[in-house]
C-alpha cells in the first residue's frame, strides 16, 4: 500500500493559510483539506471565515461541511474523513494540502488515532453544571483538583471541552491511557506560518470587520431560525461555541451594540491565536516561516514552497 504523505501549512488564525494553500494549490494541482474544527459545520461561513464558493470552484476542498451545527464532531470521524481525502486526492495525482489551526486535528493525522477514553456522562454532566453555575474558573479548579499534572500540562485551560476531555482521560484505565497517542514525541516537521503579533492582531481587527461587512448577522439569523444556539446545548453542543457567533446573537437580540460585539470577537479571537501559538510551540514540531507586513500572498507562498521542499511531505498516521 502506498504510504499517505500531505503538506501541512499550520499556525494561529488570520495569518492567511487559506489564502496561501489557495495559491499552491491552483498552481500545482492540488486540493487543500482543511484542518478547523468549525468549518466542519454547514451554513457557518462567515463567521469561521471558510473559504468561499469562488475558491472552492477553482480547488477541491476537503472538510468543509461535513455536518449541522446540531450536530457533534469527533476528532475521530475528522480523521476518517482526511484519510479518504488524502487517498483520493493521491489516486488522482494531485498533492494534498491541509492547512488550518485545530491542533488536535493535526496531531490526529502527524500522529494517528488509537483508542480514545470513552466519554464519560456523570462526568460531563457535572462539568456542564459547574460551568453554567460558576463560569469556567470552577471548571479548571475541579480539574486541577483531580488532574493537576494533565492539567498543568494543558495549552488550551479556557476551553471546556479540553478540560473535560482530561477528567475523561484520568479517569480511564491505565491500557486505555496507554493508547491515546502513539508515541511519536512532537512528531514529524510540518510547515507553519506566524508573525509579530501586533501585526497578527490588526489582521484579526479587520477580519471581524469584514466578517460584519459580509454579512455574519444575517448569517446568524438564519442559523438562529434553524434553531441554532450560539451557547452551546443540544441544539449545536460544539458549532455554538464558535467565536462570534455568540456575539452576533446578542447584537440581533437587541442586548449588545455592534461595535461593542466586533470588540468582543476581537478579543476572544486574538487570545484564540495566542492559545493555538502556544500549542503548536509545545505539540507540534514546526518550521516556521516568518511573515513581514507588506508581503504578498505569492511572496510568501513561494517561501512556504521553500520550506515544503526542504523537508519534504509529511506521512500521515492511519
Amino acid at each position: 500500500m502506498t504510504e499517505l504523505k500531505a503538506f501541512f501549512l499550520v499556525g494561529p488564525t488570520a495569518t492567511g493559510k487559506t489564502a496561501v494553500s489557495q495559491w499552491i494549490a491552483e498552481r500545482h494541482s492540488g486540493d487543500i483539506l482543511s484542518a478547523d474544527a468549525m468549518m466542519v459545520y454547514r451554513g457557518m461561513n462567515i463567521g469561521t471565515a471558510k473559504p468561499d464558493m469562488a475558491l472552492r470552484n477553482k480547488v477541491r476542498y476537503w472538510g468543509l461541511d461535513l455536518v449541522a451545527p446540531s450536530d457533534t464532531f469527533s476528532v475521530g470521524q475528522y480523521h476518517r474523513h482526511a484519510l479518504s481525502a488524502v487517498r483520493e486526492a493521491l489516486m488522482s495525482g494531485r498533492r494534498i494540502i491541509v492547512a488550518g489551526g485545530t491542533g488536535l486535528y493535526v496531531k490526529s493525522l502527524t500522529h494517528g488515532l488509537s483508542r480514545l477514553a470513552a466519554g464519560n456522562p456523570d462526568i460531563r454532566k457535572k462539568a456542564d453544571e459547574l460551568l453554567q453555575r460558576s463560569g469556567i474558573g470552577a471548571l479548571q479548579e475541579w480539574v486541577k483538583s483531580q488532574a493537576p499534572k494533565q492539567y498543568e500540562s494543558m495549552a488550551d485551560k479556557n476551553n471546556p471541552r479540553r478540560l473535560v476531555r482530561v477528567m475523561e482521560t484520568a479517569h480511564c484505565s491505565a491500557r486505555e491511557k496507554n493508547n491515546l497517542w502513539r508515541p511519536l514525541g512532537k512528531g514529524p516537521v510540518i510547515a507553519g506560518l506566524m508573525m509579530p503579533r501586533n501585526l497578527l492582531y490588526e489582521r484579526i481587527k479587520e477580519r471581524v470587520k469584514e466578517m460584519y461587512s459580509a454579512g455574519l448577522l444575517e448569517e446568524v439569523e438564519r442559523l438562529l431560525k434553524q434553531g441554532f444556539s450560539a451557547s452551546g446545548g443540544e441544539t449545536a453542543p460544539t458549532a455554538g461555541k464558535a467565536i462570534g457567533y455568540a456575539e452576533a446573537t446578542l447584537v440581533l437580540r437587541g442586548k449588545i451594540i455592534i461595535d461593542d460585539a466586533m470588540e468582543i470577537t476581537i478579543k476572544r479571537t486574538c487570545q484564540l491565536a495566542k492559545r493555538q501559538m502556544t500549542w503548536f510551540r509545545n505539540q507540534a514540531n514546526v518550521d516556521w516561516v516568518e511573515i513581514d507586513s507588506g508581503m504578498t500572498t505569492e511572496q510568501i507562498a513561494r517561501m512556504v514552497l521553500a520550506c515544503w521542499k526542504k523537508i519534504g511531505p509529511t506521512p500521515i498516521a492511519p
